[in-house]
């Protein structure tokens, strides 16, 4: 990427006019355009204060090479491996140096080369007095401040690895701010942390959240592909995943309501009178165990919101107005069994 490409994006990243970075640097906005349009350079004394004020290194801003591609990424990744395998880790390590200073921002090739010999490092056993680690960390370090999650969430999860195989706990935990608070690996590495430090009741119950985040989400997902296959008229399919959606309710002890309640949409679909009604009835009396859940072994450190009568009666009037208002269940009006249960 040339100069004045180089400085165009990080200036628009930094969300700065040309006005406004010329004002900061001394410099008149047409002398700006000037660079971006590479009809001229920057005098040499400006480039550190511009390098500071875009928030990237010299490196960045005088690399002239262009980025790789993905292709070529992975086909320098695939030379390093070989070469790992052939040749002595020291001759690979160099050869990968040289490589780096050749692409010094390609944040890609660098986090991958990063854990590439990292973990080549620990499978040969090379101990850490040798010196490579101390090249790779200030990488990984790096490449915390990229503009590209992946990037971030790749290198601070070498990072948190990395202090964690050290027992640097604390340090492995300040990496985790780099996750997303809705990223689960972040509470898949804090319950591990948790643990290894003794915090046994935290631990539980960040795996419990887990889980019960893990139970949601595989519901919702079977959820879509029982839709794709109703889309479809596929019935067999359908069915099929129905019963993975009880027995998936059934496994994470979610209770009769939602093992139950997964069979009615397909019932009522194929208006099967005997099936609906009988579904029906059940989810009405176990409406009351809705959150029966709550007194799963598996979610004993977990606190949920108390389940009250008021939101349970309000619950069962729902589902009977449901009932008797949907298109879906019209077929049933005159079904004098269909009458009883909605009129108790």
């Amino acid at each position: 990427m040339s100069l004045g490409k180089v400085i165009r994006k990080y200036r628009k990243i930094r969300n700065l006019t040309q006005e406004e970075m010329a004002q900061r640097l001394g410099v008149t906005a047409p002398a700006v355009n000037k660079w971006e349009n590479e009809n001229s350079y920057p005098d040499i004394l400006l480039l550190a204060p511009i390098a500071r004020l875009l928030g990237i290194s010299l490196d960045t801003l005088l690399s002239f090479r262009e980025e790789l591609t993905t292709e070529e990424i992975n086909g320098i990744i695939r030379e390093a491996d070989q070469k790992l395998k052939e040749e002595s880790y020291e001759d690979a390590f160099q050869w990968a140096k040289k490589k780096l200073e050749e692409y010094p921002n390609c944040e890609q090739l660098i986090l991958n080369f990063a854990v590439l010999f990292e973990a080549q490092r620990i499978v040969q056993e090379i101990p850490e007095e040798t010196g490579y680690e101390d090249y790779f960390c200030p990488l990984y370090i790096r490449m915390l401040n990229s503009f590209e999650e992946t990037i971030r969430i790749g290198a601070a999860d070498a990072l948190v690895r990395l202090y964690m195989r050290k027992k640097q706990y604390d340090k492995a935990e300040k990496y985790l701010e780099y996750f997303s608070i809705q990223n689960p690996q972040r509470k898949q590495k804090q319950a591990q942390i948790y643990a290894e430090t003794g915090r046994i009741t935290e631990a539980y119950k960040a795996y419990e959240e887990l889980l019960f985040s893990d139970y949601q989400r595989s519901s919702m997902e079977l959820q879509g592909l029982y839709m794709l296959a109703v889309r479809e008229e596929n019935k067999e399919r359908a069915h099929m995943l129905v019963n993975k959606q009880k027995e998936l309710a059934k496994c994470f002890e979610m209770g009769k309501y939602y093992e139950i309640s997964s069979e009615l949409d397909l019932a009522a679909m194929e208006k099967d009178a005997d099936k609906v009604i009988s579904v029906v009835e059940e989810v009405l009396s176990c409406v009351g165990q809705v959150g029966s859940f709550r007194s799963s072994s598996l979610y004993e450190h977990m606190k949920f919101k108390e389940v009250g009568e008021e939101l349970i009666t309000e619950m069962k009037e729902n589902l009977l107005r449901c009932f008797r208002e949907e298109e879906g269940y019209e077929f049933l009006k005159d079904d004098e069994r269909w009458k009883r249960l909605l009129n108790p």
